[in-house]
């Protein structure tokens, strides 16, 4: 057993040898963490804990190490130089022991927190469903969803992977495909009984348009033609909004016209609830990624989230590359 073993030369249990060294790793990852975020409070937070512990664990690895690590002000944190060559070091550190120890034994099952940041009406309306499902499938994970339109910052946030629509341009993240946003541009029946329907994009100039603000394209809308080429029009309108539910509570209200993911819409497309127009000329749709950092150790658990989603997605109608499959 090893509780019986001992060192030779001084009689210590190779259980107070290895809680020693897990306590240093402990200090390291926290270390780690405070830099990423430049902020003990936030790590405390991250690590349900309070900020004095934080800070007694950096002193006690500082006191260790016999070196400074970080300058501390009332406006900020900041590495001294012996704290940036062992910050560059620890990142390693971490990312090796965490391979080697989910390369032998249990830890090659997924476990653990974590960590999936994903826009909000997506994972409320395509991501939350599956949920349980994959919750049953692997008990030992604990999943923390963070639902917000806006991006999530990786390293400050502590996030593990992250769902994103639209094409990927950081060269530091890697991205897996999951499915496709199809996009239609839509309003409600309502809107037009009293102005007429618009035949081409550039008729939208005279319509109220419904702006979401997040993508980066904004009032600038991107449509495909029926000669295969593209066109785009910038809209104006008297309502803009960051998150998409509200864009699409605008429409049903008959505010004006919008582009919607048709997974945002759902059973109000099936029903007729709102009107689909210029459908000879097609939003430009979006890729949907999942993303994680590039360079890091890829754990068991975000494999198996990688995994069992794009299984999913590729049969849910609604975000398959394959679309809605008439009968």
């Amino acid at each position: 057993m090893l509780t019986s073993l001992r060192s030779r030369e001084n009689g210590i249990s190779f259980i107070q040898i290895w809680n020693k060294y897990m306590d240093r790793l402990d200090c390291i990852q926290t270390f780690v963490r405070v830099v990423e975020t430049g902020s003990f409070s936030a790590v405390a937070r991250e690590l349900n804990t309070s900020q004095p512990t934080i800070s007694k664990q950096i002193a006690a690895l500082e006191e260790y190490l016999d070196v400074q690590l970080l300058s501390r002000s009332t406006r900020k944190l900041q590495l001294t130089q012996e704290g940036e060559r062992f910050f560059e070091h620890c990142q390693g550190l971490l990312d090796a022991a965490a391979e080697a120890e989910a390369s032998v034994g249990q830890r090659q099952k997924p476990v653990g927190l974590l960590r999936v940041s994903c826009p909000l009406a997506f994972g409320q309306l395509q991501v939350m469903p599956y949920v349980k499902g994959f919750l049953d499938r692997y008990p030992e994970i604990r999943l923390d969803l963070a639902m917000s339109d806006r991006f999530t910052d990786f390293v400050e946030e502590g996030i593990d992977l992250a769902i994103r629509i639209g094409q990927i341009t950081d060269t530091n993240l890697i991205a897996h495909r999951l499915g496709l946003t199809r996009r239609v541009t839509v309003a409600s029946v309502d809107y037009f009984r009293d102005r007429p329907e618009p035949q081409t994009p550039a008729d939208l100039v005279d319509h109220n348009c419904l702006v979401f603000t997040r993508p980066t394209t904004g009032n600038v809308w991107h449509f495909q033609l029926p000669s295969g080429g593209t066109s785009q029009v910038t809209v104006k309108g008297n309502l803009q909004v960051d998150n998409s539910p509200a864009i699409r509570e605008a429409v049903m209200a008959g505010l004006g016209i919008a582009i919607c993911p048709v997974w945002l819409l759902g059973e109000l497309l099936q029903s007729r609830q709102l009107k689909v127009i210029l459908q000879a000329y097609q939003p430009t749709s979006l890729p949907i990624h999942a993303v994680y950092r590039r360079g890091r150790f890829v754990p068991a658990k975000v494999r198996c989230f990688l995994d069992y989603f794009t299984h999913e997605f590729k049969l849910n109608p609604w975000v398959s590359d394959y679309g809605i499959q008439s009968s």
